[in-house]
């Protein structure tokens, strides 16, 4: 569902979103540049209210780079032995 909306926005920013994208395009311009900042600022949020969940004390084996790419391949091994064993049955 569509609301529409009074938005006072600086006549230099219409300007230059109308050059871009054509004043018939304005509110669809707008929209996806919303939803861009929004998926941002979203995600920030998300990572300074789980900061420290993931800590070395609880960890200890992927304390270092390489223990983490050690890790990951691992996974991708065991992912891809799973991948062919459910293609062979």
């Amino acid at each position: 569902m569509k609301i529409k909306t009074h938005l006072a926005i600086p006549e230099d920013l219409v300007a230059e979103v109308d050059r871009i994208a054509g004043k018939r395009r304005r509110s669809l311009f707008i929209t996806e540049a919303t939803r861009e900042k929004l998926s941002k600022v979203l995600f920030m949020k998300v990572l300074e209210e789980t900061s420290g969940a993931w800590s070395d004390r609880n960890h200890p084996e992927l304390k270092t780079a390489k223990s983490v790419e050690n890790y990951v391949r691992k996974k991708r091994q065991s992912y891809g032995k799973r991948l062919k064993r459910s293609r062979h049955e």
